[in-house]
C-alpha cells in the first residue's frame, strides 16, 4: 500500500483551481494539488482575514482573496471546502465570476442538500458535481491540512441525473490523483450509507462525552483521569469542527433520523439481553462487530496495530 503521493505530473488535470474555505480539507488539498502539479494555479478564498494571511505565509496558493467572485473568475474546478449551510450562500456569490465549462464541487458530509442549495445559483453550462472526500481529523484551520490525508481513502462522487460525462470523469481523476479510492453514487444514497456510517457514529459520541460531563456523582477529573480506549476515543470523535456537524445533522435530518430509530430498536434488544442475562445475544452481536472491524482494516481503512496505531511513551 502506497503511503505517499505519486510524482509531480508533466501536465495538469485543471489550469485553475479555486478553493473555498482553506480549514482542514482545503489545506490538505491544496498542499496536495501542489505537491504532484495537478493544477496549473490554486486559488484560495476565505472570508477570514487571518486565515488568509496564513494561507499567504505557508504558500498554499497562487492568490488569496475574500471575494468569492474574484476567486470563481476563470476556474476550471471550484471546491466548496465549507460547512454544508452555507453551500447556497457560497454559490450565489460566485455565480457571476463562473465561465461556461466549469466544474464546481465540494467535500461536505451531506450531498442531498448541497444539490439543493447550490445547483438553483449555477448559470447555464456550469457543471454540478459533488465530492465527499471521507477522510478527516478532529484539528481544523490552514495548519492543519496535510498532502497524504486522501491517500487510500474513499472519495464518494455524486453526481446528479444528467450531469456531463466528462466534467464526472474530471471530478473522478482529481481525486484519484490525490490518492483515493473513487466510488459513484446518487446523493440520497449517500446520506443514507453516511447517515450510519459516520453521522450517528458522531452523534452518538458527542452525547457520551456530554453525558459524562454531566454526571453529578464522577467528577469531571476522574472522567478525564481514568478514561480507557473507548471513552478515549470518543473524545476524539467529538472533538470534531461543532459548526460542521451542526450543519450536517440539520441537513440530513431524514436520514440521520432513520438510523436513529433503527439504533434505538437494536439497543432496546441489547439492554433486554443484560437485563435478563442472555450471554449467548451478547456473545453472537459482539462476535458480528469484531468481523466488521476487521473488515475496515482489511481494505486498509484502519491499522491493526495496538492501541489503535498511537504512539507510547518510551519506558
Amino acid at each position: 500500500m502506497p503511503d505517499r503521493l505519486g510524482p509531480k505530473r508533466q501536465v495538469p488535470l485543471v489550469e485553475r483551481l479555486a478553493l473555498v474555505g482553506i480549514g482542514l480539507i482545503g489545506s490538505s488539498i491544496a498542499r496536495a494539488v501542489r505537491h504532484i502539479g495537478l493544477a496549473g494555479s490554486v486559488v484560495a478564498a476565505d472570508a477570514s482575514p487571518e486565515v488568509r494571511r496564513r494561507v499567504e505565509e505557508l504558500g498554499l496558493a497562487d492568490a488569496v482573496t475574500g471575494d468569492l467572485e474574484e476567486a470563481a473568475r476563470d476556474a476550471d474546478l471550484v471546491i466548496l471546502c465549507v460547512p454544508v449551510g452555507v453551500c447556497g450562500e457560497v454559490a450565489a456569490a460566485m455565480a457571476p465570476g463562473l465561465k461556461a465549462g466549469a466544474i464546481v464541487s465540494d467535500v461536505g458530509s451531506v450531498k442531498g442538500a448541497v444539490v439543493a442549495q447550490v445547483a438553483p445559483h449555477l448559470p447555464a453550462g456550469v457543471h454540478l458535481v459533488p465530492a465527499h472526500p471521507v477522510a478527516g481529523t478532529e484539528h481544523s484551520g490552514p495548519d492543519a491540512g496535510f498532502p497524504t490525508l486522501f491517500l487510500n481513502r474513499w472519495c464518494i462522487v455524486t453526481p446528479p441525473n444528467g450531469t456531463d460525462a466528462a466534467a464526472v470523469a474530471t471530478v473522478r481523476a482529481f481525486w484519484e490523483a490525490l490518492g483515493s479510492n473513487v466510488e459513484i453514487m446518487t446523493p440520497q444514497h449517500h446520506d443514507l450509507v453516511l447517515a450510519i456510517t459516520s453521522h450517528v457514529p458522531h452523534l452518538i459520541a458527542y452525547n457520551i462525552v456530554g453525558t459524562a460531563a454531566d454526571l453529578e456523582k464522577v467528577t469531571q477529573s476522574e472522567v478525564i483521569k481514568f478514561s480507557a480506549g473507548g471513552f478515549r476515543d470518543f473524545t476524539r470523535i467529538a472533538a470534531s469542527d461543532p459548526t460542521m456537524w451542526r450543519d450536517v445533522f440539520l441537513n440530513n435530518k431524514e436520514a440521520v433520523l432513520e438510523m436513529l430509530g433503527r439504533f434505538n430498536e437494536d439497543l432496546a434488544a441489547l439492554q433486554r439481553a443484560i437485563r435478563w442475562g442472555d450471554g449467548e445475544a451478547l456473545f453472537d452481536l459482539f462476535t458480528r462487530t469484531r468481523a466488521i472491524r476487521r473488515g475496515i482494516i482489511d481494505l486498509g481503512q484502519e491499522t491493526a496495530e495496538p492501541d489503535f496505531g498511537r504512539p507510547r511513551a518510551s519506558s
